[in-house]
């Protein structure tokens, strides 16, 4: 079977319907002061690529990414920035290519599947654009470079995190901190919870009150990882709303931990929480921000991209929906 034709990014087609989404990721790690990333060989096609594949019925974009990678070279890793998106044409139409920087231990354990890919190949940037089969899928490779060369490449996520759907208030006798999920809450924090696991948080802040908790237990219960989980009655309604420094001091907090993490809590604390995020902005990523009411739909949540290294700052942002059912 022929591979895909590509043709130029097609930048000038935006208004066009995306006819195939799909999703991968450029593995990349240093080598000493150098860049090094992970060229996939497929058999089926016989070129040079990037892991990367279509999306899955019941699946995010970033969830796609993460599983291709699992899939196509066996490895489970944190996603870091996002990419530039490709388009090209296929026979059912525009085609969408969604992508991720994903850094790999030197000591990363490779292990290609045979069938979509029967072989790996570490190299630098420059060699990688010239084995690429595929010209389109040189335009990500240019933005994981350039941002490797800004300092900005290696990152940890902070997520900001509304829960999930709740029973309306209207209907609701009992105290408001105890005020639990709507059925369709419950699918849809079992659905951030497979989401939360492309970032891999180790630390969960949260408001106690019941349906932040159960948003967020899933992927408490479900992580292969030690998570830490930790109560803040700051980010609750009624404390926030009588102390918003001390709910926006939680940010802080979080950039001063300097691990993965999310903080989850209620559509009225939102813009205080994000005020206090748009302080850490690298210039010209405000705009990115949600600035009305209700800020974020229940379950979605925002990734901010924070460097490893160097003073606290977000150098890209992503807004994300769980799927919905």
């Amino acid at each position: 079977m022929m591979a895909d034709a590509p043709v130029e990014d097609q930048t000038e087609h935006f208004d066009e319907p995306v006819a195939v989404s799909a999703a991968g990721a450029i593995p990349w790690r240093s080598a000493g002061e150098e860049l090094q990333v992970l060229l996939i060989h497929r058999p089926r096609y016989d070129d040079w690529s990037w892991p990367k594949g279509k999306l899955d019925d019941g699946e995010t974009l970033p969830e796609c990414a993460a599983r291709e990678v699992r899939e196509e070279i066996g490895v489970d890793a944190r996603l870091g920035i996002p990419l530039p998106t490709t388009h090209y044409r296929v026979s059912a139409g525009l085609k969408a290519v969604h992508y991720w920087a994903l850094q790999l231990e030197r000591s990363a354990n490779l292990r290609p599947d045979g069938r979509e890919v029967d072989q790996v190949h570490w190299c630098g940037p420059e060699e990688a654009e010239l084995l690429l089969s595929n010209q389109t899928d040189v335009l990500p490779l240019k933005a994981l470079a350039e941002a490797h060369r800004k300092g900005t490449l290696a990152t940890r996520p902070l997520i900001l995190l509304r829960h999930a759907k709740a029973k309306p208030r209207s209907s609701w006798t009992k105290a408001e901190g105890d005020r639990t999920l709507a059925a369709s809450g419950v699918r849809q924090a079992q659905a951030v919870g497979r989401l939360l696991t492309v970032w891999k948080p180790r630390r969960v802040v949260t408001s106690p009150w019941r349906r932040c908790l159960d948003t967020v237990l899933p992927y408490v219960r479900a992580s292969r990882e030690k998570v830490k989980i930790r109560l803040v009655d700051d980010l609750t309604e009624h404390r926030a709303a009588r102390k918003p420094r001390k709910a926006a001091a939680v940010v802080v907090r979080l950039f001063d931990k300097r691990q993965p993490a999310v903080l989850c809590t209620h559509r009225p604390v939102l813009p205080i929480i994000l005020d206090e995020f748009r302080t850490f902005l690298a210039p010209g990523l405000a705009d990115q921000l949600p600035s009305s009411d209700p800020y974020l739909a229940p379950g979605e949540l925002i990734v901010f991209h924070v460097p490893v290294e160097g003073r606290a700052r977000v150098v890209a942002l992503e807004q994300v929906k769980p799927f919905d059912d």
